[in-house]
């Protein structure tokens, strides 16, 4: 399978504006190209994921790297996630029944069929089993780091932020440097972050996810040169959306690659 040929041939609604066309659209002059194929638009991956790449907006405009996504969801889904996440709206095309993940072969988690269950019900059991780790490998270990920090990983909130995590009172960045020091994640500071995440889904769920079909299916990353494939990761578990969580958008500035990069999840 030629995997850039797929995204060139692959339309979906756009959330800017509500028409299908064609993902790569507007991208024929770019050198570099970033596309992330991302779970649910409620999902924590797809939410942190984009949250990276506002933080890393300078380094995406340094590389010249023209980025595309593609999540599960429908407009509305696109257009929640957009006003939370600051994520362009004109780069982010929605696919309600995830053929695009299908298409590409992406894990499509944990499936269980329980006899007498709808398919929502059976989507919700395998979920919250993916949480606790099963059908999920490494989901748990990488919640801790959350709690835990993390040296290898940057500062994430500023001393000046606050953040607003329902159901803790606002949470100034001041308060991680205190505690732990500056420099690097700080014990508590990625899990304040992902727990706002997690407060914002959970009030507009009905939005960002109004079909529970699909919401264990995992995604991916694909970078290209010149329309050739030079790094590729392929999610495996919840939280896992890089194959260094610690600094999830390094591979963008590893030098060309020859041959294509597959990483292993964890």
């Amino acid at each position: 399978m030629n995997t850039f040929n797929t995204f060139k041939q692959s339309q979906f609604q756009r959330v800017n504006d509500g028409e299908i066309a064609p993902i790569l659209s507007g991208c024929e002059s770019a050198r570099r190209l970033l596309v992330m194929v991302w779970p649910q638009l409620g999902d924590f991956d797809s939410l942190e994921y984009a949250w990276w790449l506002r933080r890393e907006a300078e380094l995406l405009q340094e590389q010249g790297i023209v980025f595309r996504a593609v999540g599960i969801g429908d407009r509305n889904s696109g257009k929640k996630f957009c006003e939370y996440t600051g994520f362009p709206a004109d780069c982010l095309y929605v696919d309600p029944k995830a053929e695009l993940h299908q298409q590409l072969d992406l894990y499509p988690g944990l499936r269980l069929k329980v006899p007498g269950c709808s398919v929502a019900q059976n989507a919700y059991f395998s979920l919250l089993l993916m949480c606790a780790g099963i059908g999920s490998p490494g989901t748990l270990t990488e919640v801790f780091r959350g709690y835990k920090g993390d040296r290898n990983a940057p500062q994430l909130i500023a001393d000046d932020e606050v953040v607003k995590a329902t159901p803790l009172p606002p949470v100034k960045g001041e308060l991680f440097k205190n505690v732990g020091g500056k420099g690097f994640q700080r014990p508590f500071e990625l899990a304040t972050l992902r727990l706002r995440n997690m407060a914002e889904v959970l009030g507009n769920w009905g939005t960002y996810v109004p079909d529970a079909a699909h919401i264990t299916q995992r995604g991916g990353t694909f970078l290209f040169e010149n329309g050739e494939l030079v790094y590729e990761f392929c999610d495996r578990n919840i939280l896992g959306f890089a194959a260094n969580m610690s600094r999830p958008l390094e591979f963008l500035s590893m030098e060309s690659q020859s041959e294509t990069v597959v990483p292993t999840a964890s």
